[in-house]
């Protein structure tokens, strides 16, 4: 098992996605409206420094790098399944939202509400895997500099999806209403 849960496994899958997502990204519409420069500044720094804080173990963090997982504590596969599922789910929704996906938040030429897929139930399920896949790594990790991370990355796509949010129901008013209605934002709405 020890074998299976290694930084190369870990970091094999981030590959996978960002692969998919730079190959994927060449197949959009072009961008008709799109944030501010602060908003996507906003959220560059919010992930930048938690993608710095969960990756980087060669800097001295003080107190967060103790760990919250002991180490040598087995924790068996559960990081890796985590990482490939959030992964997989990005990577289903990003394929689902096709042509009209962006990193930043944009409305596309001749836009459509996307809602197959990941998108019939949650509406913001690619944040949603990249958080499930966040909190694998921050497990596998072990050391509370992983977990202001996850944090980060929450906080960080929780303001994102409120924009988007915004932006959404001002282009799609009453059927994007309708939409946040019967899905949820991060996780199923169960009911």
């Amino acid at each position: 098992m020890a074998r299976l849960v290694s930084w190369n496994t870990v970091t094999s899958l981030w590959i996978v996605f960002w692969v998919y997502w730079a190959v994927s990204a060449l197949s959009v519409k072009p961008t008709r409206h799109m944030e501010t420069v602060g908003g996507r500044f906003r959220t560059a720094a919010g992930l930048g420094v938690a993608a710095f804080l969960i990756f980087s173990p060669a800097y001295h963090l003080g107190i967060l790098n103790r760990r919250f997982v002991p180490a040598g504590q087995r924790i068996g596969a559960a990081p890796i399944v985590l990482v490939a599922a959030g992964v997989a789910i990005a990577i289903w929704a990003r394929r689902h939202i096709g042509e009209f996906w962006s990193a930043q938040i944009t409305l596309k030429v001749d836009h459509q509400l996307v809602q197959s897929g990941p998108y019939s139930r949650v509406r913001h399920p690619i944040y949603s895997g990249i958080l499930l896949a966040m909190m694998g790594t921050t497990l596998f990790v072990g050391e509370w500099r992983a977990v202001v991370g996850l944090v980060l990355v929450f906080l960080t796509h929780g303001a994102k999806a409120r924009r988007e949010e915004a932006l959404l129901a001002s282009q799609f008013g009453q059927q994007y209403e309708e939409y946040r209605k019967r899905t949820g934002s991060l996780i199923p709405r169960l009911y």
